[in-house]
């Protein structure tokens, strides 16, 4: 636990007032300050609705670009701020009031306010304007109802410093287990966060040895929440051009580029938070815990919770408690659990700024060195041609005596974090032989195929990432690919090739003639399906019957199938294997059955082309949205990441709905060649705006379905050329 006795203490001090306090009620005098910010900027939305953002300093740029991104969905960026201070049970109810409980344990407001405070120049003019941004949008926008928080504060950033998806890391304590202990059995419910998604990141990089220009290429892909991120460009007079994918409220490009490099992240598993087992004694009435034969009293803290009922705010009051670990999270055997992790840190903030103004390698490697960046890989290319991979940043180094994957002894010192790893002992890999660099959530030993990283050089910790099919593709292309160019990286990236299948299948297939040759009555109404099964290619397409028939299938196999990360024991790919090895007829085919008679129920046939039930649709810019069958949607070709599919489209059937919708997978991409001048092509599932009423909202559906990406314009002349309308924040 980090200085929270100072913390505590500075709390009592401290009361934040922003030089730079906006409202609706603000008087001239601010809105002057603000207009005369505001005549700074100049923002151009191009042909596409994206908006580029030119300021004389990287403050004007961040003022600018909060403002734009209000213009596209302020709702998402207020949202996700609601999330990050602990707050939205006021919004949703007693549903996530331990939600809020874990954040609230795990990312202390006080701690964000101090940090402001002591914040360096240039990062405080960063948040300032971060903050005056947003409430000059709310001024000039009196139309615009926030849901709660009508004044944005310059602190707000820093609960939330990695632009990841995933940012918080509770090593494998659930909701579930921190609800059981504060809350016992109260009849409050909770949303446990899923560690197995079924999205993940692709990165790729090619040397110049590899394309056909002989320049570097990086291709970015991450797989999110649909309309998690939006594209933007911004650009200073003070060294600041960057190009890519931000994370709504946040004031970097978190997924990008610049005239000089590029750097895509992909969700890590390198272990960054732990897990302690504390021996909790009660002396006086007082709890105290035992470490190094000494005992410690347990710190308290309330917290109190506002939950919505009914249109009324309800307070909940939870007393908590932290040890020198961290918070007491959980009880498991009857011993409480506390969480050591580092879920926000003003150098993470510092980190995910510096890096998207490096000029190169050396640069770049100099940001890397801050080791703040906690839930991230990264896949980097650059300019002079270099390409580069790192997996995980922020490593603490550990007792290798101890096995962290599971709770350790919090009684000893001896299971201290003992400092961090520099980047020069993590396992990374720089300009490998063989002149490409993958990396597909997966573990970093196949990251350059022959040329990876070895796992024996490292500890375990580092890397417990296992391999998935989507690296299994990934591997198979790039290890014969030659000559590449934007649009064959693109190619190699829109493959669709279902890898998980080639394992599966044909263990179906065998569990099927088995038994029909046994008994020609069992499962004989599956003789059709698995033959069509059996000449199956494995490529997802909108025209094939099998992908229906395989993707359906095989979610309604064992649930384990569907792990994605495995902490202890097989992998993912290990762990189909072993299933197709050794599964019963009985765990295969009546599934197949149940398929046939699901489809047969909803169309009356089960020959049911992918295309037909696999369908893109945006009806509203409501978060949570809302699909129907009889409104116009939109045929995809690709399936989920877990089969292996590279270009990643998660689809599930939604309320009252017969056809299976997209939800999240590829969201914005972007290829990149660095060159004398940058060339890059990107998309977005969508539009970049979430207004229904704009052009911008669905205008790159139709190139998105067939994975024709638009060119990017990333010179102002070009950008200029592309004008939709010109303008500084206000007009």
């Amino acid at each position: 636990m980090k200085n929270y006795t100072h913390y505590l203490k500075f709390t009592l001090l401290f009361f934040c007032v922003s030089s730079h306090v906006m409202s609706q009620n603000t008087g001239n005098k601010e809105i002057n300050r603000l207009k005369k910010l505001a005549a700074e900027v100049t923002i151009i939305r191009d042909n596409w609705g994206i908006a580029h953002v030119y300021g004389k300093t990287d403050a004007d740029a961040v003022f600018g670009m909060l403002y734009a991104q209000c213009e596209d969905d302020f709702k998402r960026v207020e949202m996700n701020y609601i999330e990050k201070l602990g707050r939205m049970s006021e919004v949703k109810g007693q549903s996530v009031l331990y939600n809020d409980l874990e954040i609230r344990l795990l990312i202390d407001e006080n701690e964000a306010k101090y940090d402001y405070k002591r914040a360096k120049p240039w990062l405080k003019k960063l948040l300032d304007s971060y903050a005056d941004g947003i409430n000059y949008y709310l001024y000039k926008h009196p139309e615009v109802k926030p849901i709660m928080l009508k004044h944005f504060e310059p602190w707000y950033p820093l609960l939330w410093t990695d632009g990841s998806i995933g940012a918080i890391s509770t090593a494998d304590i659930t909701v579930g287990e921190l609800k059981a202990f504060y809350g016992g059995k109260d009849k409050y419910t909770y949303i446990n966060k899923v560690k197995d998604m079924q999205t993940g990141s692709n990165g790729f990089a090619f040397a110049p040895s590899k394309t056909a220009s002989g320049n570097a290429i990086l291709y970015i892909n991450p797989h999110t929440s649909f309309y998690f991120r939006p594209e933007i460009q911004i650009t200073s007079e003070e060294g600041l051009s960057a190009y890519g994918a931000v994370t709504w409220g946040q004031f970097f490009i978190y997924q990008g580029f610049n005239e000089h490099c590029g750097w895509m992240h992909t969700s890590s598993n390198v272990d960054v938070a732990d897990v302690y087992t504390e021996k909790i004694v009660t002396k006086n009435d007082k709890l105290f815990y035992e470490y190094d034969k000494k005992l410690l009293p347990v710190k308290e803290k309330v917290i109190e919770i506002k939950y919505l009922d009914n249109g009324k705010l309800i307070a909940k009051k939870f007393n908590t408690y932290f040890t020198i670990h961290g918070p007491i999270m959980a009880k498991r055997d009857g011993k409480w659990i506390s969480l050591k992790s580092n879920n926000r840190s003003m150098n993470s903030l510092e980190q995910s700024w510096v890096r998207t103004k490096s000029k190169g390698f050396d640069d770049y490697k100099k940001a890397m060195d801050i080791t703040a960046n906690t839930s991230n890989n990264t896949v980097y290319a650059d300019s002079e041609g270099n390409i580069a991979y790192w997996h995980g940043n922020f490593i603490p180094v550990r007792d290798t005596n101890f096995n962290w994957a599971k709770a350790v002894d919090g009684t000893t010192s001896t299971t201290q974090w003992k400092g961090l790893h520099p980047v020069s002992e993590s396992v990374h890999s720089y300009n490998p032989k063989n002149g490409w660099l993958q990396n597909c959530n997966s573990t970093p030993y196949t990251v350059a195929g022959a040329n990876s990283p070895k796992e024996e050089d490292y500890p375990k910790y580092m890397a417990p990432d296992g391999e998935n099919f989507r690296a299994i593709n990934a591997v198979r292309l790039l290890s014969t690919g030659e000559k590449y160019t934007l649009d064959k990286v693109i190619g190699d990236g829109y493959n669709t090739y279902l890898s998980f299948f080639e394992v599966l299948i044909p263990a179906l297939i065998v569990s099927f003639e088995k038994n029909v040759k046994q008994d020609n009555s069992a499962y004989s109404d599956l003789a059709e399906p698995v033959a069509v099964l059996k000449k199956w290619d494995y490529y997802s397409n909108t025209n094939s019957v099998a992908t229906t028939l395989a993707v359906e299938w095989a979610s309604k196999l064992d649930v384990i199938m569907q792990k994605v990360y495995i902490d202890e024991g097989r992998d993912q790919v290990e762990n189909a294997k072993f299933f197709a090895s050794n599964a019963t007829a009985d765990q295969m085919l009546p599934q197949l059955q149940l398929v046939i008679n699901e489809l047969k129920s909803k169309f009356g046939k089960w020959q049911i082309p992918w295309g037909e039930i696999n369908r893109f649709q945006r009806l509203s810019g409501d978060i949570d949205l809302a699909y129907n069958d009889k409104m116009k949607s939109y045929p995809i070709n690709y399936a989920s990441s877990l089969w292996g599919c590279l270009p990643s489209f998660k689809s599930t059937y939604q309320k009252d709905t017969n056809k299976r919708y997209g939800t999240s997978g590829n969201s914005f991409v972007c290829v990149v060649e660095f060159g004398k001048k940058v060339k890059a092509k990107s998309l977005l599932a969508g539009g970049n705006s979430g207004n229904v009423q704009s052009k911008h909202f669905k205008d790159q559906v139709e190139i998105y379905q067939k994975g024709q990406f638009k060119d990017v314009l990333f010179y102002k002349e070009d950008v200029e050329k592309n004008a939709e309308r010109t303008y500084s924040p206000g007009e």
